[in-house]
């Protein structure tokens, strides 16, 4: 696994641990909507994760750009639907998510160059 994407998923891990161990009913109320919202339903799960990732991009948050970039990774999205993706993204965002697009295209490449080593 690349070094990128290993540190990216252990603090994700530590960090989530962590705050879902401290209990609080609001925080774990919030984790668990958060997954329901990305389950299937009537948008498929590839429709909801390209949402998500787009949402993502124009609030300017890189590790849910992360996020969603794995997942649309591992449920098997190609890289021109996630691209298509990001463009309609930095239409909206503008200029200032262009730093995002290349630290998302920088993590897709890492995804995908695990991929082929494995």
């Amino acid at each position: 696994m690349s070094e990128s994407v290993k540190e990216f998923n252990d603090y994700r891990s530590k960090m989530n641990d962590k705050i879902l161990g401290d209990n609080n009913k609001i925080i774990k109320r919030i984790f668990n909507l958060d997954t329901n919202a990305f389950a299937e339903g009537a948008l498929d799960v590839k429709t909801k994760e390209l949402l998500g990732l787009v949402a993502s991009t124009v609030l300017r948050c890189d590790d849910c750009v992360k996020y969603h970039l794995e997942t649309s990774y591992k449920i098997g999205l190609k890289k021109e639907e996630v691209v298509e993706a990001l463009g309609i993204a930095t239409l909206v965002g503008g200029t200032i998510v262009i730093p995002h697009l290349r630290r998302a295209y920088e993590f897709w490449d890492a995804l995908d160059e695990d991929s082929k080593t494995q």
